[in-house]
Parts: structure tokens; sequence; C-alpha cells
């Protein structure tokens, strides 16, 4: 069994003292080892719901990152400045890239730090485009093949020229629970059927639960029923929905698959 805290994303729960703020980091516990999936926007915000969910920053094994948005790295300085160990950070090698936006205004929307900033504050970074078991039962998805609708926002900086993101270094955590899966997504730029299908072939196992940010914020209704007619139809039992997913996104999930519940800070998921 993996138990899964939710230390960061934009809603809060009932608890006093979390903060809710736009962005996504989830605590997984399974197999004797805490992996943290993503880091928030922002350092103090998480530092500060890690302490009131009695996460000492020290007993983090590893960092995983799913891509280089802002929303899902800010909070990596501060995390590392609170740890008195370095800490093994598993990545796409995209995740540096330059990236911004343009709507509704230009502005920078990666990774806000340097590779080489993270480095000397004790981040120690494994970055591949495959997919591979870094820890007993936590497998990086690897890059993921785009067979259907992704969700690819924003634009990159190369050679001084605005080219579309097609964010390549979109990747999911994969936990493996025996005799099926917890896959655990933190934007799902890459479309999340594409997700749920890469996780099952790679393995050979159903996935119990799909958990985290769906980016179907905006999607239109045909996409919606496509997503959960997809995700029937590839077996995925649960659904637990959060950050860009969208609230009336979120809403037509939930009138339409048996097992879906939305994510807060402080909530706690077991498979």
């Amino acid at each position: 069994m993996a138990a899964i805290t939710i230390l960061f994303e934009n809603h809060a729960g009932w608890r006093k003292g979390l903060i809710g703020y736009h962005g996504f980091s989830a605590l997984i516990e399974h197999n004797g080892q805490r992996v943290l999936v993503d880091a928030g926007t922002d350092g103090r915000v998480l530092l500060n719901n890690m302490d009131q969910l009695g996460v000492d920053p020290d007993s983090i094994d590893a960092l995983f990152i799913t891509h280089g948005h802002y929303d899902h790295t800010g909070g990596m300085a501060e995390l590392l400045k609170a740890r008195s160990e370095p800490l093994d950070v598993y990545a796409h090698p995209g995740i540096f890239a330059r990236r911004i936006a343009l709507k509704p205004r230009r502005r920078e929307i990666g990774i806000p730090f340097r590779k080489e900033e993270l480095e000397s504050l004790g981040a120690v970074f494994h970055l591949s485009e495959k997919p591979f078991e870094f820890l007993p039962g936590f497998i990086s998805s690897g890059e993921i093949e785009r067979r259907t609708w992704d969700r690819a926002v924003g634009y990159l900086v190369e050679d001084g020229k605005e080219v579309k993101d097609p964010v390549k270094d979109d990747i999911a955590l994969i936990l493996d629970l025996g005799d099926s899966l917890a896959v655990i997504t933190g934007c799902g730029h890459s479309g999340i059927l594409n997700i749920a299908r890469h996780a099952i072939e790679i393995t050979g196992k159903p996935i119990k639960a799909l958990i985290g940010g769906f980016h179907l914020r905006g999607a239109p209704e045909h996409l919606l029923k496509d997503a959960v007619d997809g995700l029937k139809e590839l077996g995925v039992e649960c659904l637990y929905a959060g950050h860009c997913t969208g609230i009336y996104e979120y809403a037509y999930l939930k009138g339409h698959f048996e097992l879906a519940e939305p994510l807060f800070v402080g909530k706690e998921i077991k498979v």
C-alpha cells in the first residue's frame, strides 16, 4: 500500500494553518521510502504546509519533478535550504528550457532557477528521457508518446526565437503496487489518456488510481467525454483530480466517473 499526502495545491482543506496556492506537490510514502513529487510555486508555502502536516524536509529520500514549469519547481530552492543533506532529484533533461507565456501578457513560466544554483544548494540531478525505476516501486515514466490529444501550452525561447512548446519533459511518477499501479501526474501536458496508456504498456499492469493535475481547464465537452470514455476503457478505477484540472471540468469528471475525488492541501490518499 502507498500513502499520498497533498502538500501543495490550489485549494486548502478545512484544517487550520494550511495554505492553498496555485501549484502542486505531493508526498509519496511507499516501500519504506518518501518521495516528493514536485515542489509547488513558493517555498515558504511548501515549508509551511510541510510543517503543519509534520513532514521534516530531511525525511524526504528523493524529489521527482514532473516538468519544468514554475508552479511545480518554484519551491525547490527553499526546500533544499531547509535540508541538512543533499537530495537526489529525478526529472527529464528538458526541465531547464527557457519557457514563456504570451497571454494574458508575456512572462517567464519556466523553472526559476539555474541548474548550477540548485546543485550548489544540494540537488543531485538524475535526468533521463527513458523510463526507469529509481527506487523500489518508484518508476519514472520517461518521455510519453502523444498518440491522441495533449495539453501542451506556452512557448520555448530557442536562439532568440519563440517556438511552440511541446512540453516533452512532462513525465509521470508510476507507483508499482504489486498487482496494479498508481500514477501521479503534475499537469498532464502529455494528455492523461497518453499518460495512462503509457504507464500500462511499460509495466503490463492496470491503473488503480490516477492522481494530480489533468490540465482539462477550458477543455471543450467533447474532449472531456473522450477523457472519461478513454480512462474507463483503459480500466482506470479511481481519479483524484486537482490543480489544473479545472473546477467545472472536475464536476464533469465527477458526474461521469463513479470514483472521482478532488485534491486539496492535506488530503491523504491510500492505494
